[in-house]
């Protein structure tokens, strides 16, 4: 038993350090791209951001084994947009989103965009960018860039617990995505997955399997506090991680 054991976790240490060796050579690779790409359009960018994911999530499934499912995507309209509330626990849904949301608005800390490589291409998908630590400066960003970017059909993205938490655990769900909700009666589509059992936060090793990833229907915001929004779209999101983790 030890010796499979041994046997699956180098098999699996092989295949992580190739999947991250193709991962950040495609990544600094790519990001040059990103730097040129400022001369085009936002459109032509996200799709240019498009098939470098698509790449990048079918080289995880071919080096790593991990594939994954989609459930509810008859939730989401056929034309227009909203926000979209996401569990966060793995690097993976960062990369797999954009794919669903086309020419999303994530919400994300300023200093990202500071990371060299990663950074360039994060800035490139034009990202509501907040100063953290400046709390009412950064919820007024939220709220007037979320608006911009709905008026114009983008899908803005966040992850309320803000950081990544890992497989069993629930984080503390901010209010700021509820907040915009609530300033603009966009509809929030909650979304739960399991992607921290397969590459799990913080880990080396890339586990094989099939990360489920289930959308869920328009949560109304017109006329609501935000609180009531929020307590809506967790209660819905942790019920269905019971049933998927």
């Amino acid at each position: 038993m030890k010796k499979t054991k041994h046997h699956n976790t180098f098999i699996l240490f092989i295949r992580s350090l190739l999947f991250s060796i193709y991962s950040i050579t495609s990544i600094v690779l790519y990001s040059f791209l990103c730097a040129i790409s400022f001369l085009l359009s936002l459109k032509t960018r996200h799709m240019l951001i498009r098939v470098f994911l698509r790449a990048y999530i079918g080289a995880l499934r071919f080096i790593c084994c991990i594939d994954y499912r989609v459930e509810g995507l008859h939730h989401l309209p056929k034309k227009g947009s909203g926000i979209v509330f996401s569990k966060h626990q793995s690097t993976w849904e960062t990369m797999f989103l954009p794919l669903i949301f086309q020419d999303a608005a994530f919400i994300a800390k300023r200093e990202l965009l500071w990371i060299p490589f990663f950074g360039w291409g994060l800035a490139a998908s034009d990202p509501i960018a907040i100063n953290r630590s400046d709390k009412s400066s950064a919820m007024q960003q939220i709220i007037k860039k979320g608006k911009a970017a709905l008026s114009t059909g983008r899908w803005v993205v966040f992850f309320p617990e803000g950081t990544r938490t890992a497989v069993g655990q629930v984080g503390h769900y901010r209010l700021g995505g509820a907040r915009l909700a609530a300033a603009t009666g966009a509809p929030v589509y909650p979304v739960a997955h399991n992607a921290g059992i397969c590459w799990p936060r913080r880990q080396f090793l890339k586990i094989p399997g099939t990360i489920t990833v289930v959308i869920g229907p328009a949560i109304e915001t017109q006329g609501r506090a935000p609180d009531d929004i929020m307590s809506e779209a967790k209660t819905w999101i942790e019920a269905k991680m019971q049933l998927i983790a």
